[in-house]
C-alpha cells in the first residue's frame, strides 16, 4: 500500500530525508501507533519561555491528556510539572522522548532513551540525526525523524481539518470525539 492508497497518507512534502529514510523514519502507521499507546512523553529541551514551540507543544499534550515531564537541567517546573536534568533523573517508565535539542546532541539522547528503556524517540520538525535514529531503532525503540509530535496527533487525532488544514487524510469514516 503507498502513500495515498489509505486513509493514512503520509505528507512527504518539504523533508530533506531521502524516500527510504522517510519510510523508516516517518511512516504514519507507526506514529499513529505511538501516540495512540504513550501515555507518558519526557521533553528533553522543554523550555520555560512559552513563545517556544517546545513549551507550545509541550502545553498542547498536557491538555490532549499526557502525562509530560519536562527534561531541562535550568528549570525546577516547566508546565507545573517537575523538571528534571536528564533522563536518567526520572523517576518513572517514559514512553516517548520527545527531542528539542541541537541534532548534534541527538545522539546522547537516543543513548540516554535506550538507556531509561523508553519505547520511542522523536526528534522534532528540522531535527535530523541519522546515527541517533539508527541507534534507537537498533535497540528496539519506534523512531520518529523530522516530524512535530503536536502538528502530527492534530492531524491524526485533532481537529486539525476542521480548521480547513489539509491533512491529507480522507475518510468517510465520522471522527470520535
Amino acid at each position: 500500500m503507498g502513500p495515498g492508497s489509505s486513509f493514512a497518507c503520509a505528507i512527504t512534502l518539504n523533508s530533506a530525508l531521502t524516500p527510504e529514510q522517510q519510510r523508516l523514519y516517518q511512516d504514519p502507521l507507526v506514529i499513529q501507533r505511538i501516540l495512540r499507546e504513550a501515555r507518558t512523553i519526557a521533553i528533553v529541551g522543554l523550555s520555560t519561555d512559552p513563545q517556544r514551540a517546545s513549551w507550545f507543544v509541550g502545553s498542547y499534550l498536557k491538555k490532549e491528556g499526557y502525562r509530560i515531564i519536562p527534561v531541562n537541567p535550568k528549570a525546577d517546573r516547566i508546565l507545573g510539572e517537575k523538571a528534571y536534568p536528564d533522563l536518567a533523573s526520572i523517576p518513572e517508565p517514559v514512553d516517548l522522548v520527545d527531542v528539542f535539542r541541537p541534532a548534534a546532541e541527538c545522539l546522547a539522547v537516543s543513548r540516554e532513551a535506550v538507556a531509561v528503556k523508553a519505547k520511542a524517540l522523536w526528534l522534532q520538525l528540522r531535527l535530523i540525526n541519522l546515527e541517533a535514529a539508527e541507534f534507537a531503532a537498533a535497540h528496539g525503540l519506534a523512531v520518529v525523524l523530522d516530524r512535530c509530535v503536536k502538528m502530527e496527533h492534530a492531524r491524526y487525532f485533532g481537529r486539525l481539518h476542521w480548521a480547513g488544514v489539509n491533512t491529507e487524510i480522507i475518510s468517510a469514516r465520522k471522527a470520535r470525539l
